[in-house]
């Protein structure tokens, strides 16, 4: 295992492009309703991130499972499906939740986060799945502090969950994140205390809890990216990159003006 840890220099330059990952999230915020396709969400953007002189690093992105590479700027994943949604043209309906997953890269530098959006008025049940998992992506930060251990963030995120009956996917991660979008360590959300590596000043980790409102186990669709819940349920997933610095935890993504959509 090979982590890199960053210079405070590095950090700044992975805040500017995770800011801008949240902003893309927020313009997507603002044009999801019901009728809308993930396909359109895509476009808006692939044309924002563009036009500010960063590039999509998801499009393009080569498929471990062999298959196509990821067509889209954005994993759009509508309902039960867990993560790595293609975007298509069946238009969102009312009380649909999308999780959309976002990554840019922006002066040799990755930004990657993902928020899970309503489409109009969702069930109480819905909400209070979002609820719990964007509480769990908190508590698994706070827990991110130098001399603890990568455990100890799976810990977090699995306990608050599970207390409340949800399932934790265990086959996708979050994961270390710099020059390279996916690095060195692996960030599982499910964990025992004091085990895994230990957190250390100059590491960048991108925590991102995928919690299911059922059973945690899942399957890959045809087109070798679409991730699905067995059991039909809808899935929540949340994620923000981190840098641990100065002796603390510092959130390089955003949520605060995608949150003001909400109000």
């Amino acid at each position: 295992m090979k982590i890199f840890l960053k210079t405070e220099e590095e950090i700044e330059l992975m805040r500017a492009a995770n800011l801008m990952v949240a902003a893309t999230l927020t313009e997507i915020g603002k044009a999801i309703k019901p009728g809308v396709t993930t396909s359109q969400l895509d476009k808006i953007a692939e044309e924002y991130i563009k036009d500010n002189g960063a590039v999509p690093t998801f499009k393009g992105f080569p498929n471990p499972c062999g298959g196509e590479s990821f067509p889209a700027s954005i994993c759009a994943s509508v309902n039960d499906e867990v993560v790595h949604g293609l975007p298509n043209d069946r238009p969102l309906e009312e009380g649909d939740i999308v999780s959309v997953d976002c990554g840019i890269l922006l002066n040799g530098y990755n930004g990657d986060s993902c928020y899970t959006f309503s489409v109009g008025e969702t069930s109480t049940e819905v909400k209070q799945l979002l609820k719990t998992t964007k509480e769990a992506l908190y508590l698994g930060i706070e827990t991110a502090q130098p001399g603890r251990r990568i455990g100890d963030i799976g810990y977090a995120v699995q306990t608050h969950c599970e207390a409340q009956g949800y399932g934790v996917v265990r086959e996708f991660v979050g994961h270390g994140i710099g020059q390279k979008m996916h690095e060195d360590p692996p960030v599982p959300n499910y964990g025992r205390r004091g085990n895994g590596i230990q957190i250390k000043n100059g590491l960048c980790i991108a925590i991102e809890p995928m919690i299911t409102m059922g059973s945690p186990k899942i399957y890959m669709m045809e087109d070798r990216w679409t991730i699905k819940t067995r059991d039909g349920k809808p899935a929540a997933h949340f994620e923000h990159t981190i840098a641990i610095h100065q002796g603390k935890v510092d959130i390089l993504s955003s949520f605060e003006e995608i949150e003001k959509l909400e109000k």
